[in-house]
């Protein structure tokens, strides 16, 4: 009988991860089709953003605020990640173009979004483990475009 609640509390806390990251995912899909209502219903009317890049790239800002099309740059990701309440899509096309999104979501509700533009990004977790202080704070996620291997762009860590 525990290890039935210990099953069901285990499955409990992937849902919100795997939620999360469907509805990326689904934010996605709806901007390859033009389907703004549901980008729409996916997005807090407060939507926080961060971008990091040169300015000319902020290509997913100026989809979301309806500035730019969605074909005027395309964003398929090659990877997403869903870490708590943050979801991580990275994609590149290319030499020249590399991407990572950084969605937060509470409820299911993407409320902040971080774009980093050609540029190299590390996610470490430094919340400290109840009363322990960490020393050595692991990394949950790391830029991996293969087709970028070579190239020198500026690094980032993210702290969450």
């Amino acid at each position: 009988m525990a290890s039935d609640n210990m099953e069901s509390s285990s499955s409990m806390a992937v849902e919100p991860e795997s939620r999360n990251k469907a509805n990326v995912i689904e934010l996605y899909k709806a901007l390859a089709s033009g389907d703004a209502g549901i980008v729409a219903g996916l997005l807090a009317g407060d939507l926080e953003w961060w971008f990091h890049g040169p300015p000319h790239c902020q290509h997913m800002m100026r989809v979301l605020t309806g500035e730019s099309v969605y074909t005027d740059f395309k964003f398929e990701p090659r990877s997403i990640t869903a870490i708590d309440d943050c979801v991580i899509a990275e994609g590149w096309e290319g030499a020249q173009a590399y991407w990572v999104h950084v969605w937060t979501l509470k409820d299911g509700m993407i409320t902040q979004f971080r774009e980093y533009f050609n540029t190299w990004l590390t996610v470490k977790d430094l919340r400290p483990v109840d009363w322990e202080i960490r020393h050595d704070s692991p990394t949950l996620w790391q830029s991996q475009p293969r087709d970028l291997a070579k190239r020198s762009l500026p690094g980032l860590l993210l702290a969450i």
